[in-house]
């Protein structure tokens, strides 16, 4: 008989159907969706520090009290990372996305009513916070899903839109802030982040469907016992072994891997189609909403801890290089200028870096770390610079190396250093979740030391230090995930060193026996 192993899959939504990862195709229009999704979410928050001094004076606050609005915007971006992976595994990521784009739009919009910086909290905090939560981790999470050798590459190289975003919305919205005012301008950037919508609608799921397989299987004769069985029971007849207590039934729960057989009519033919399953569960595979079982993982632990720490220097220097700025006499013109320059620096770094981790073989967590190590060192120099050009060069160091570790270090969640492809959307949940406490932290932590300094520097020397401990982390990634794999193995060759006890062939046939002689004895 001949025998086909079909594999089952749900269905989904539209979804496009390949036998394998594309590493392209419907991927480029993801990609392209992707480009503006990173230039409306992260792009607007990188630039919200050209209303810095506006909100200062409108509300009467210190930098401290400012810094909140991107704090909580950020910590609930993150926090809520879980709730974006379970609800994009229940609804999937267009529907996610769309509504995460509404969101946005409409805490933004309301931003530009606000009276009180209480209000500013949670319209950009809360509203906004929570749909840039819903529209960038589904769009990065499928379109890794559609690439594998170029994943790095193009991952990066769509990640620029938030370097073209900054590097174009600063001067603009400064320039817009001198002829309608902050207000009016706000309401603008609001109306043009409902186009996330139009992104989120371009994300047509991926199904990856393997290739049958013909299995064939040499017909097998029946034991003699089993044979008797099948042709004087209908419902079921079992043997109990009074010694050995082995049970023996016809019952489909019984026969080995659940084999059931399927004729296609009631003629017998040649050709049956038997559908296997090894597992006690249904044959329709459930899809897990959430998968925390990647804490378990110690590389991932340490990859956690490092974007924890990391996040610290992430946001805080594109709020405060500004303010910086204009404290040691540069005016505002040239300070949009040192911004806009960050991130042009950052694109070629996003670049860069998708380009070198394209290369195989290449261990790309190490590639990671070296790249940490050069953004800290960027991070010490800031305060050292004293005039425009000074500053304008840290400027351009720190946006490249930025680009380098805030392009890659979420896709770097699918290599096998850290989680893997299969896990890769429940570790980047869980992930981002974590660098909640620090997206929580890091802005108002630089702004309060700011205020008791009175010295900009300080923000980039917090950040900096929050870089380093990141890059300890980061340094152990690897040897974790070394270390369990070779236990996993020490595990498994102890368990094939130990002999196996194999029963006796004929145990079947010495069970009845005994069962034989005993009933004759009591007849006696």
């Amino acid at each position: 008989s001949r025998m086909t192993v079909k594999a089952v899959k749900m269905s989904c939504a539209a979804p496009n159907v390949y036998t394998k990862v594309p590493d392209g195709g419907w991927g480029w229009t993801v990609a392209f969706a992707f480009f503006f999704v990173e230039a409306l979410t992260y792009g607007i928050i990188k630039s919200f520090g050209v209303f810095f001094n506006d909100l200062m004076e409108s509300f009467d606050e210190t930098n401290s009290r400012i810094s909140w609005i991107i704090s909580i915007c950020v910590f609930v971006q993150t926090f809520t990372a879980p709730l974006s992976t379970v609800l994009s595994n229940r609804f999937g990521h267009r529907l996610v996305v769309m509504a995460g784009g509404a969101l946005i739009s409409s805490g933004m919009v309301a931003a530009s009513f606000a009276r009180t910086v209480v209000d500013m909290y949670v319209a950009i905090g809360v509203i906004s916070g929570l749909g840039y939560c819903l529209s960038f981790l589904p769009t990065v999470t499928i379109l890794s899903q559609y690439f594998d050798k170029r994943r790095s590459l193009v991952t990066a190289v769509a990640s620029t839109g938030e370097c073209f975003a900054v590097f174009s919305f600063a001067p603009a919205i400064t320039a817009l802030k001198e002829q309608i005012g902050w207000r009016y301008s706000l309401l603008a950037v609001g109306v043009l982040q409902l186009s996330i919508v139009v992104c989120g609608s371009l994300l047509r799921p991926i199904l990856i469907v393997k290739e049958q397989e013909e299995v064939k299987v040499q017909p097998v004769e029946e034991p003699a016992e089993t044979k008797y069985m099948l042709e004087n029971e209908q419902t079921r007849t079992s043997i109990e072994s009074i010694d050995s207590g082995v049970e023996i039934t016809t019952s489909p729960s019984n026969v080995p891997g659940k084999t059931k057989v399927e004729p296609k009519s009631e003629e017998p033919k040649e050709n049956v189609q038997v559908l296997v399953d090894n597992n006690s569960t249904p044959t329709e595979p459930k899809t897990q909403l959430l998968d925390f079982s990647v804490m378990k993982d110690y590389s991932f632990i340490c990859y956690a801890f490092f974007g924890l720490f990391a996040t610290l220097g992430f946001f805080a220097p594109s709020l405060y290089i500004i303010p910086l700025s204009l404290s040691l006499g540069i005016g505002k013109d040239h300070s949009a200028y040192i911004l806009s320059a960050m991130a042009i620096a950052e694109v070629f770094g996003r670049i860069s870096a998708g380009w070198v981790l394209n290369k195989k073989p290449i261990r790309k967590i190490y590639i990671e770390l070296i790249c940490v190590i050069l953004l800290s060192v960027a991070l010490f120099a800031f305060p050292f610079a004293s005039e425009f050009w000074g500053l304008m060069t840290c400027s351009i160091f720190f946006g490249f190396m930025l680009g380098t570790v805030a392009g890659t270090h979420i896709p770097l969640l699918a290599e096998d250093d850290v989680v893997g492809i299969d896990k890769m959307s429940s570790a980047a949940g869980v992930y981002v979740f974590i660098q909640s406490l620090a997206g929580l932290a890091g802005p108002p932590l630089a702004g309060v030391l700011v205020d008791t300094t009175q010295n900009y520097s300080s923000a980039f020397y917090s950040c900096a230090a929050g870089m380093v401990l990141g890059a300890v982390f980061l340094s152990l990634v690897r040897p974790c995930k070394v270390g369990l794999c070779r236990r996993r193995e020490q595990c498994v060759e102890e368990a094939a060193a130990e002999p196996p006890q194999d029963p006796p062939e004929d145990f079947i046939e010495m069970d009845i026996g005994k069962a034989d002689s005993s009933g004759k004895g009591a007849d006696s």
